[in-house]
Parts: structure tokens; sequence; C-alpha cells
């Protein structure tokens, strides 16, 4: 069996999520992507996937080999392209990786419309809670909201998102006021698996380089942005996020920010692609048809995030408790 073919539908039952779906994909019976599995796991002498009767899983060996996979795959499909003289037309498959709610909420609508512009190119989109290695899995773009440290990469700057934290109006007009970090202690916390369970970083105090550490309990965590904002806006606590997950609430008055004068420096978003993908048609076609709209698209999250003036709120009578 041909190593290459077989890479191929083992990507493709990745992609697709099991044997059946890879079986529909590529045209194949159920047997033949067993057995181009099959052939691959005793090709490297290691079992690279745990199948069940409905999905499967990589193991940390099949991890290794996917990405492996994924960069001989598009190095191939790029040096086809190239040898057929179709350098300069857009053509192929595309793939994008980002957050879930990036990908979700921002790139999403900019692909289909770019689907639609250039028919024929076709996109696969990652959507990963974690840092993706662009070259080692083969990815030709990365949608990125952190500060860049990795120099390997082409970065084209979009726009810019703050770290917040925010309240629905109804819970802060009925809990102790908020005027600096330490106030958090009274409150109940909303807190990300990611973005700190157990304290939460803010700038030094005027006179001082030490970032300030604030120990907070959650009554909540959550591993999704959509589940903190609804929470949130519900009135349960109070929570911190990227602004742009937030903006349409707080643009419409559901959430309010507070301790905006504590924020920490904003983070940079990029949409960023490895050395030399650029001249390839499909990336250089998206990278134009993209930021425009990206960076439009961040500039109205950053109007709409803007921090309003508290109302003045009374204070409350009698004794207020977290618990």
């Amino acid at each position: 069996m041909d190593r290459i073919d077989a890479m191929k539908v083992f990507v493709a039952a990745l992609d697709e999520g099991s044997l059946a779906g890879a079986s529909r994909r590529t045209g194949r019976s159920a047997a033949a992507v067993s057995r181009a599995i099959a052939f691959l796991e005793a090709h490297v002498g290691v079992p690279l996937l745990h199948r069940t009767t409905r999905s499967i899983k990589l193991s940390e060996a099949g991890e290794r080999y996917a990405a492996a996979c994924r960069k001989v795959l598009a190095e191939l499909e790029e040096a086809d392209r190239q040898a057929a003289g179709e350098k300069s037309v857009p053509r192929g498959t595309l793939t994008i990786t980002a957050t879930v709610f990036a990908g979700v909420q921002v790139l999403r609508p900019i692909v289909d419309a770019f689907m639609q512009q250039f028919p024929t190119v076709n996109v696969r989109m990652y959507l990963l809670e974690r840092a993706v290695n662009l070259v080692d899995e083969g990815m030709d773009l990365a949608l990125r909201i952190a500060h860049l440290a990795d120099s390997s990469l082409v970065a084209h700057r979009i726009g810019e998102v703050r770290r917040v934290i925010v309240a629905a109006p109804r819970y802060l007009a009925t809990h102790p006021r908020i005027d600096e970090p330490a106030d958090l202690a009274k409150h109940h916390i909303i807190a990300m698996q990611h973005m700190g369970q157990d304290s939460w970083t803010f700038p030094p105090q005027e006179g001082s380089s030490v970032p300030r550490s604030v120990p907070i309990a959650p009554r909540l965590v959550v591993n999704s942005v959509q589940a903190a904002v609804a929470s949130a806006v519900e009135g349960n606590g109070i929570s911190r996020l990227l602004s742009y997950h937030v903006a349409p609430e707080i643009k419409q008055g559901q959430l309010r920010i507070v301790l905006a004068d504590a924020e920490p420096a904003p983070y940079p978003v990029h949409l960023v692609s490895p050395h030399g993908r650029l001249s390839v048609p499909k990336v250089r076609a998206f990278v134009d048809f993209a930021l425009p709209r990206l960076r439009t698209h961040f500039a109205c999250l950053a109007k709409d995030a803007q921090t309003l003036p508290e109302p003045a709120i009374a204070p409350r009578r009698g004794r207020v408790s977290a618990e």
C-alpha cells in the first residue's frame, strides 16, 4: 500500500472523527480504511488510534504522527500545484486555527464569505484551546490573541483586546462596591478554567514594580466563554474575560466593566502564518480578503467594549455576604 495514500486516509479519519466518516469522505470501503490505518501502524510499529464502536482517539504517538502527516501532505499539495503551473490561482485546501470562541464568532463568517468568493478553495478550521505549532502541524494560518514570541511566523496586526472584569448591573447594585482589586474577596467569582482559578493578577500599584496577585475563591469554574458570559449576565457573579468576549453585552448594558483603571496592558491580535506561506495563492488570497474585515471587526468590538462611567449606587443597608 502507498504510504502517502494511507496518510490521506488517516488524516481524513481524524478530520471526520471516525473511520466511517473517513470512508464516506474518501469513497473507500470501511475495510479499506481500516487496512490503511493498520498499514501505517505496522509501518511505525505503534498504535496510532484508540478505537471504539463510535469514535476514534489519537494515541500519544498518534498525535505526533498526525502533525507530521499534515505537514507532509500540505507540502506535497503545494508542490503538485506549482508543478502544474497553477501558482497564481487560489485553489486547494486552506487550514486555519483559532480558539473556539474566536473561530465561531469572528472567523467563521469571514471564512464563509471567502469561500463564496473563491469557490476553488476549501477550508479546514481547527478550533482548539491550545497554541498550535503551525509548521509542525501543517497549518497555513492562525488567529492569535497573545503577545507573540515565535519569530518564525509572519504576523499581520489586526487590533488589540483588553482583559476586563465584568458583572451585571443588577449584581453590582446588590453587592459591595468594588473600588480596588482586594474588594473582589467579598464577591461571587465566575472563573474561566484557563484564566486563573486561584488568583487574578493586576498591574503594580504606583511606586511599585511588583504585580498585585489577588486570591480568589470561585463559586463557578467553567471552560466555556459562552457559559461564563451567560452566568455573569444572569447576575450570578463577577467574571474576568477578554473584551471581545463581552463587547455585545457591554454595548447592550447587560454587563458593566469594573476596575478599569487596574486592567493589564491589552493583548495584540494578529493573523499569523509560517514564513513562505504568503507566496501560496490560497493563503495570500485569504490574508488579503480577511485582514480588512478582521481589523474592522475588532475596531467595532473595541468601541462596543468601551468602559462607561459607573452609575451612582446607593449603599445597601445591612450585612452583605458572598456566600
